[in-house]
């Protein structure tokens, strides 16, 4: 392999006329290497991974300007598996169809062609991959390859602190297209995209543990609500003397029996929604003509032994016109966003106070607000309402249980409506939380 003017020497290269390896350097041959265009391609990649910029963005770019710098016709990514076992391939784009081996195919690195690039860090150029194909024959990559019609390929590992995060491959439909300005210029890439690869993997490690966590979630939550549920029916049917007359220290015990295991149904009924958006299942089906003033109710229903527990009266207000209450939406998701915005305003407002949910519609777009007499909250508090886990550290309120998760699960369900939520206060006096969705729209 020729020598590139200003830089160094490969050293422990290997090849014959179908494949040649080249070890991967620590420092890559630097921007005076390449002409103009290849520079500013490196440039860029180097910008988008420092500002933090997404794998996707990043290999968007590098696909898009390489058709002019370098014989392409595809570009692929694929991720290590930590254990070392597999690679799995996350990002692929091709000038052609069908793209066979695309993003999710995996493969079993023990006996693959992959491992040794992998074991030894090298980047390998297949010249003809027909050729080798017929050398490999148990390959199976290589055959799904070869049935794209790629004839010729780069493949060079990401290394990251002396581990290899994943490899990345350049491949095109035409034979022996790769010299030694290509190999460089991706070993240039490879060494810039390395750090977004593993930022990338990271993440999707992170997601996947936070995706079992809330699986685990769910199922806990799911399998306590029926007992709870029933430990709070018993007890409400003995204190409305059901099982016989009881004096005044039973019934007090059994309203700390009801209230406690009201409490746990609502923590319960929260983690479940919660594992239900967090564990990626959360999709709206968008029916039409959905009567919100009967959604509200229900929910109303739902929370109403809170409001009695509270000395709470419910103020609906709604417009006069039947059809503006109808709209677009998924009324189950719907539901889980007015109770928790009914049950939130009950929980916080003022004990004999009111709960006051306003209808209106206007310019397309329905309003819901929910507002309560209470001690409301700070600007400060404002900005971390609909965080996941947030809520107000003032001392009133903290004295009343949540979960610190009501809010965040209806700031999800209203964005996947392709609506905002809201809050505005007057703190020591009411708080007032309300969504806007259009009355005709789509889930986004």
């Amino acid at each position: 392999m020729e020598k590139l003017e200003g830089s160094q020497e490969f050293e422990g290269f290997a090849s014959d006329e179908v494949v040649f390896y080249v070890p991967v350097p620590e420092d890559v041959v630097g921007l005076d290497a390449f002409d103009a265009g290849e520079q500013e391609i490196l440039d860029v990649l180097n910008r988008k991974v420092a500002s933090g910029d997404s794998l996707d963005s990043v290999m968007d770019f590098l696909y898009e300007t390489s058709h002019g710098v370098w014989p392409c016709d595809r570009i692929g990514l694929a991720f290590v598996e930590d254990d070392g076992r597999r690679v799995t391939s996350r990002w692929v784009r091709a000038e052609y169809e069908p793209v066979i081996m695309g993003s999710g195919y995996t493969e079993d690195l023990e006996g693959s062609t992959l491992k040794p690039l992998i074991d030894g860090k090298v980047l390998r150029v297949i010249t003809d991959m027909e050729e080798y194909g017929r050398r490999n024959p148990a390959s199976r990559s290589t055959k799904v390859l070869l049935r794209e019609g790629v004839q010729s390929s780069m493949t060079c590992p990401l290394v990251v602190d002396g581990r290899c995060v994943g490899l990345l491959f350049r491949s095109s439909r035409k034979k022996g297209v790769y010299g030694p300005r290509e190999v460089w210029m991706h070993l240039a890439v490879s060494e810039r995209i390395a750090q977004a690869v593993e930022k990338a993997w990271r993440i999707r490690q992170l997601e996947l543990v936070n995706q079992a966590y809330m699986e685990m979630l769910g199922f806990v939550a799911h399998e306590l609500k029926s007992p709870v549920a029933s430990m709070v029916l018993d007890a409400t049917m003995m204190l409305e003397g059901y099982v016989g007359d009881l004096d005044e220290a039973q019934k007090t015990s059994l309203r700390k029996i009801t209230a406690k295991g009201e409490y746990l149904l609502n923590l319960v009924r929260d983690y479940m929604d919660l594992a239900r958006i967090e564990g990626g299942d959360l999709s709206a089906t968008i029916r039409p003509g959905v009567d919100i003033t009967k959604i509200i109710q229900e929910s109303v229903d739902i929370v109403e032994a809170q409001l009695n527990e509270r000395r709470m009266t419910f103020e609906p207000v709604y417009p006069d016109d039947q059809a503006a209450r109808l709209i677009e939406c998924d009324p189950d998701l719907m539901k889980i966003v007015t109770v928790n915005l009914i049950g939130n305003g009950v929980k916080y407002g003022s004990e004999g106070g009111k709960v006051r949910v306003t209808v209106t519609v206007e310019n397309g777009r329905m309003r819901v607000a929910v507002r309560n007499d209470g001690p409301g909250f700070s600007p400060a508090d404002r900005r971390s309402l609909f965080k996941k886990f947030s809520r107000i550290r003032s001392p009133e309120l903290m004295k009343r249980k949540g979960t610190g998760v009501g809010l965040y699960t209806v700031w999800r369900v209203i964005s996947l409506h392709g609506g905002r939520v809201d809050a505005v206060s007057e703190e020591g006096s009411w708080a007032e939380f309300s969504f806007e969705i259009p009355v005709a729209g789509k889930a986004t």
